[in-house]
């Protein structure tokens, strides 16, 4: 089962404010939120801990995209 994160573990785990993970989103260095309700989303706490761990190793903008896009494609394995 994964866990879903909510905003303050998210920003405790990234390291940045909503508003920076908000602008990672449209830049499309962090995955897009899963809806949890009418109005709570949450992030599966892997990809959190994967994006992070991409940015420690050191990699740029570019690859972070690609593993975002990985990511996020993997949700749609999941649901499909």
């Amino acid at each position: 089962m994964a866990t879903i994160w909510r905003l303050p573990s998210v920003r405790a785990e990234y390291g940045k404010s909503r508003t920076s993970i908000y602008e990672d989103i449209n830049r499309g260095l962090m995955t897009k939120p899963v809806r949890l309700g009418a109005r709570a989303v949450g992030w599966p706490a892997e990809e959190v801990k994967k994006i992070t761990a991409a940015r420690v190793a050191g990699k740029d903008d570019a690859e972070i995209r690609v593993l975002v896009n990985k990511l996020e494609d993997a949700r749609k394995e999941v649901t499909a």
